[in-house]
């Protein structure tokens, strides 16, 4: 059994990704081009609605616009027209404004990229000061203590529409730096790409920290500090030797601000593709809506070749002739400290908890509404005069069980697609730039909204992050010299899973997984707050940060309880893992 890849191989690899590429973005369409029937709700009556604001037509208005829209015809025969046109560049035109598609798409694009070049560089900065004091100690040998990457976790679990709305209102409104809304020049990029960058780098960096004493301890780092090489170039080395598994995430993680980033447009008022693609769907606007769809899977597949030509530029020859060091995390002291961190993080849950449920979450109060933190109301009230300790409490083990599942669902479904690469290529591409609310709308249109519809829908897109990652990983495991000697021995597939593969994939993925655990909780709580998902007036974590995001310039209270929950949620998930590391090994 060879495990270098002959050129015929590496043909039928490139053939087999671009099938899955075409199947995934045909079976794309084919949804997208059904939401207007499976919604449930009159296609004429919504595009109308969009036009005058009419809540009432006559059915003479409604049936001119089905003539008008050609809506009898079917789905398929419009996906037809629309697939005919693009060849001349016409996408068709808006059925709400009646503007050209491709001119409304083509400038959302441009100011989407734009905004995520300035969220990657703030990515990149943030990320490299995560992992800044692992490289400077690992490159002067001096690495001794594990690290649990809590301020990682804090980092990546902050919401990214409540830091653009601080942001906004910090540094727009009250200090003037930046403007505050709108898409005027290089200066209204700077607050939104913060607000997406900032999380987004703290989770990369996250999983390049704990990656990073891996490397120093191989073979040739220790070599290099023997001879006198500058750590510099040890450091230099041994990022070039990590990042290629990490590079991945940059896919779902990066590319995906362009149709995730719906949220932080609005609070900005960003004419981006992401609003407009939520919009349009809201709309049933179908033209619209399939051009931002197909602009979408076009940038993914785009930028999934472009990572994977660098990821292999990266570990150059040795992954090409399954001569790739295995990388084997040194053992490392667990401080005292993170004991008591961990036991800190989950008195503090419990006693918030415990205190919650001692309270009705439901009582509305209109004369103390938006009351500031009392010892009658230890965390304030809401809009509605409801107590925040006693909505946090009872939205406690419902906002926790369901980003578990959500999240246990997408990990293995994830693991199980990354171990076939070849067929789950395109597919993760083309989902990775999906967003969430566009597949929330489609499976609501099926089951109607729900909790679990919302867990679904979240479901369908999660898995990317993971299958990515765990193909990036596998394929360098595979090209590993251990590996080879294994199947010279006589091992078999089994034994190779079980014993090899398996083992060096499962800690970086479940390391994700944790990291990953409080933005399912704010997808899950953005399905929620547009209809989709968790219904009022059952408290949940991320509904609360949802319904009173509007009101954290006059009442902060109302989203820092729901806030810091989710912080101190995030922190002690990664600061458990550590610990459970350690006591496994």
């Amino acid at each position: 059994m060879s495990l270098t890849r002959t050129p015929a191989a590496a043909r039928s690899s490139l053939w087999t990704a671009a099938a899955g590429r075409v199947l995934a973005g045909t079976a794309l369409f084919g949804a997208v081009a059904l939401l207007p029937w499976l919604s449930g709700a009159d296609p004429a009556r919504t595009v109308l609605r969009a036009r005058s604001a009419d809540q009432s037509p006559t059915p003479t208005e409604l049936a001119a616009v089905r003539h008008q829209l050609g809506l009898d015809e079917g789905p398929w025969v419009h996906l037809a027209h629309w697939l005919g046109g693009l060849p001349r560049g016409d996408a068709g035109v808006s059925w709400v404004s009646g503007a050209p598609v491709m001119r409304q798409a083509g400038t959302a694009l441009s100011v989407s990229l734009t905004l995520m070049l300035g969220a990657f560089a703030v990515t990149v900065l943030v990320a490299g000061l995560v992992c800044a004091r692992t490289v400077f100690l690992g490159s002067r040998r001096r690495l001794r203590q594990d690290r649990a990457g809590t301020t990682a976790a804090v980092l990546a679990s902050l919401p990214k529409f409540l830091l653009a709305s601080v942001l906004a209102t910090v540094c727009g409104v009250w200090w003037g730096w930046f403007p505050s809304s709108g898409w005027e020049g290089p200066r209204s990029m700077v607050l939104p790409s913060l607000a997406l960058g900032i999380p987004s780098g703290a989770m990369l960096g996250g999983m390049l920290d704990q990656a990073l004493p891996a490397a120093f301890h191989e073979p040739w780092a220790r070599t290099a500090y023997a001879v006198g090489l500058p750590s510099g170039h040890i450091g230099r080395g041994a990022l070039r030797r990590t990042l290629p598994g990490v590079l991945p995430q940059l896919l779902p993680t990066v590319v995906a601000l362009v149709g995730g980033a719906v949220a932080v447009e609005k609070i900005f008022d960003i004419p981006g593709l992401g609003r407009l693609a939520l919009d349009a769907a809201v709309a049933q606007d179908l033209p619209v809506l399939q051009t931002a769809t197909l602009a979408l899977v076009l940038l993914g597949v785009a930028a999934g070749v472009l990572i994977r030509a660098l990821r292999h530029t990266l570990l150059g020859r040795p992954l090409r002739d399954g001569a790739l060091p295995a990388l084997h995390r040194p053992p490392l002291t667990v401080p005292r400290s993170l004991r008591l961190l961990t036991a800190a993080c989950a008195l503090l849950l419990l006693a918030l908890v415990t205190a919650g449920l001692l309270r009705d979450p439901l009582q509305v109060d209109t004369a103390a509404r938006l009351l500031s933190p009392s010892a009658e109301h230890p965390l304030g009230t809401d809009a509605l005069g409801r107590d925040l300790l006693a909505r946090l409490g009872h939205g406690a083990l419902r906002t926790a069980w369901v980003a578990l599942v959500v999240t246990a669902v997408s990990a293995v479904t994830g693991l199980l697609l990354g171990m076939a690469p070849r067929a789950s290529a395109g597919p993760t591409e083309v989902v990775s730039t999906l967003p969430a609310v566009l597949a929330g709308l489609l499976i609501a249109g099926v089951t109607g909204p729900s909790v679990w519809g919302a867990a679904c829908a979240v479901c369908v897109v999660g898995w990317s992050p993971y299958a990515a990652q765990t193909a990036a990983l596998l394929e360098q495991e595979r090209a590993s010299g251990h590996i080879a000697a294994s199947v010279a021995l006589g091992a078999g597939r089994l034994h190779l899973l079980r014993r090899h593969l398996l083992p060096s994939v499962v800690p970086a993925l479940l390391r994700n997984a944790l990291l990953r655990l409080p933005t399912t909780v704010l997808v899950l709580a953005s399905l929620g707050f547009l209809g989709l998902g968790e219904q009022p007036p059952t408290p949940e974590w991320g509904r609360l940060l949802s319904e009173n995001q509007p009101y954290a310039e006059l009442a902060p209270w109302t989203v820092l309880g729901p806030a810091a929950a989710l912080v101190v949620l995030s922190v002690l998930a990664v600061t458990g893992s550590v610990l459970g590391r350690r006591k496994g090994e």
